[in-house]
């Protein structure tokens, strides 16, 4: 998340329901929240979210028309400072009072300023609030976003409203910091016992830091140890071998065997070592599988490269096992190498940093939305029963692994086959390559349902 969020200032006349608006938004009552007006008197700020966008908000005093020295001048000072500081104002009407003189005083001013504006038509529950959202549009903001703060209800709606201020804010403060570089490579080696895991790591430090030797399960804790990789910093981290869980009876090799699988919970990138002299193994399978389901980065090495037979045949057959056995996860990297002679390793680091970058992407909600109108002409969701699913946009949530949340109408029925050809695009359009990509449906609720 970029260090400076992006603001968003409520304003609007006393009692149209901005705390209660602010409250819900940042997800606590921070704001005092009372029938009579004029209860808010300074800004007041937090930190919201809605769905996936993250911003700040500021609750302003009820915008009111006195004399600069009086204490609702004063106020009012407060929020025109407020709109000034914010990447967008959010222009609160109550939509069951209907517009009044000072709604439109407010307007007038807004229209003034150089702060984009949204207008929210509040308390829009029912139908009680019909005329005044009709008479919202006269105040010349477009038509007004319909919601009911107290509800819960329009959130979906303000979401998209709000969606291109938020993005283009991000994208300004965010342009040169990069996700990716934020502290070490944390790198997790895991495998079989005796896939030469400690031999690798002791070649990549260039001394002999672990104990190694033909005996399987040498290696009982996991390691972490740091390092420079090219003027990048790399914190390696070994483990104790993994075998069928039929095959652990030892309760000191039990133990170890959680303790790995505990350091591949806090890895950005784990390698998984495959011993070139045995192949694949369905072990192997299931150690990768855990991995992507605990949603880190995989990177697959075979090691022992310099004594394999038939090498490149060896190769082809891993590569091809790994996407039919994988297919959450098509196209993991594969890198040959030899912990012994040091053979891959540089571009096992590298294959692991680029891995990491693409684990840590994120993509702008237009340029994803650009592809998925394609990907979604290209080939359009079944209509089951003859009822169309209508898939309305989608936003990425968060990153590490990244997540994206798709909004449509009927998305309960959009089958898995579908959901895997968006996910496929995603990897495969937008750069993210084989990392996990997580993908959640949404469906905006409807107010008529109750």
């Amino acid at each position: 998340m970029p260090k400076h969020l992006p603001t968003v200032a409520i304003v609007g006349r006393p009692n149209v329901g901005k705390s209660t608006l602010f409250n819900r938004l940042v997800g606590k009552k921070l704001a005092l929240v009372d029938d009579r007006p004029g209860v808010t008197r300074d800004r007041r700020e937090g930190d919201a979210r809605l769905f996936d966008l993250e911003f700040r908000i500021v609750d302003t005093a009820g915008f009111e028309d006195e004399d600069p020295q009086s204490l609702p001048g004063r106020m009012r000072a407060q929020t025109e400072a407020a709109v000034a500081d914010a990447d967008v104002a959010l222009f609160m009407v109550d939509s069951r009072a209907g517009i009044v003189p000072l709604d439109a005083e407010i307007g007038r001013w807004l229209r003034a300023g150089n702060t984009p504006v949204i207008l929210a038509a509040n308390k829009a529950e029912g139908r009680a609030g019909n005329d005044g959202v009709l008479e919202a549009l006269e105040l010349g903001f477009g038509d007004p976003v319909e919601l009911s703060a107290e509800h819960g209800e329009g959130m979906v709606e303000l979401f998209e409203a709000l969606m291109p201020y938020i993005d283009a804010a991000v994208a300004a403060t965010d342009e040169d910091e990069d996700e990716s570089e934020d502290g070490p490579l944390k790198l997790a080696v895991v495998g079989r016992p005796n896939a030469g895991k400690s031999t690798m790591i002791n070649r990549i430090l260039g001394e002999d830091r672990l104990i190694t030797g033909p005996e399987a399960g040498i290696t009982r804790d996991s390691i972490a140890i740091d390092l420079m990789w090219n003027d990048r910093p790399l914190r390696l981290i070994d483990t104790a071998g993994m075998r069928k869980r039929a095959k652990v009876q030892d309760k000191l090799e039990k133990l170890s065997v959680a303790d790995a699988l505990r350091a591949v919970d806090f890895a950005e990138v784990v390698v998984l070592l495959l011993d070139a002299t045995l192949g694949l193994e369905a072990q192997d399978l299931k150690i990768a599988d855990r991995v992507l389901e605990e949603g880190r980065a995989l990177v697959i090495a075979l090691n022992k490269w310099d004594v394999a037979e038939n090498p490149s045949s060896l190769f082809q057959g891993v590569r091809k096992a790994l996407d039919e056995g994988l297919a959450q996860a098509r196209g993991v990297p594969l890198i040959a190498v030899s912990g012994a002679t040091g053979k891959g390793l540089d571009q096992l680091i590298q294959a692991a940093f680029e891995t990491r970058d693409a684990w840590s992407k994120r993509v702008s909600t237009g340029q994803l939305n650009r592809w998925f109108e394609r990907a979604v002409e290209a080939n359009p969701p079944p209509a089951p029963g003859g009822k169309r699913i209508k898939l309305r946009y989608i936003t990425q949530a968060k990153t590490r692994p990244p997540g994206f949340i798709l909004f449509g109408t009927r998305v309960d029925q959009l089958p898995e086959s579908y959901r895997r050809y968006l996910v496929n695009g995603i990897r495969k359009e937008l750069g993210f390559g084989a990392v996990p990509v997580r993908l959640t449906l949404r469906a905006p609720k409807n107010p008529f349902d109750r």
